[in-house]
């Protein structure tokens, strides 16, 4: 079933790019594909670039193209059935991106509640390699002979 799967998701995202002339179907990837035991239906997720009405505008167009997909895939595999296709929504990417912007409010927030109290703690001048007077060029002046004071 894996190999149906993965011919099934070739054919269809294809088609979808070089052959579908549905001008609602724009900037679709198709992720996956989940097909049943039995090899009469399978799952076709796909994600879809844009903001919810496009994405729901695709999903429409795929939906009302599933029988011209369908007769691609026939071609394809050879099965006693042709699975029946439907599509969904994956949402993978922008649950990836919550989280992330999630993540980094956490990380700022850490750092912030971190920073304040390392800089009162600190002074300017004490680790710096300039404000240290035991440095490796501290006293080249007075150790070079051939220097006039």
């Amino acid at each position: 079933m894996l190999k149906a799967a993965e011919a099934i998701r070739e054919v269809v995202a294809s088609a979808i790019l070089t052959e579908l002339r549905d001008p609602r179907v724009k900037d679709v990837t198709v992720i996956g594909v989940e097909v049943s035991p039995d090899m009469r239906e399978a799952t076709v997720s796909v994600s879809v670039m844009g903001d919810e009405a496009q994405k729901q505008l695709s999903l429409r167009g795929l939906q009302n193209s599933a029988g011209f997909l369908q007769s691609k895939v026939a071609r394809r595999i050879d099965t006693r059935f042709t699975p029946r296709l439907q599509f969904e929504l994956n949402r993978g990417m922008e649950n990836a991106m919550v989280v992330g912007d999630l993540l980094y409010k956490i990380r700022r927030e850490r750092e912030e509640a971190d920073n304040p109290a390392t800089a009162d703690d600190s002074e300017i001048g004490d680790d710096s390699p300039a404000g240290n007077a035991e440095g490796p060029d501290a006293n080249t002046a007075q150790d070079d002979p051939l220097s006039k004071d």
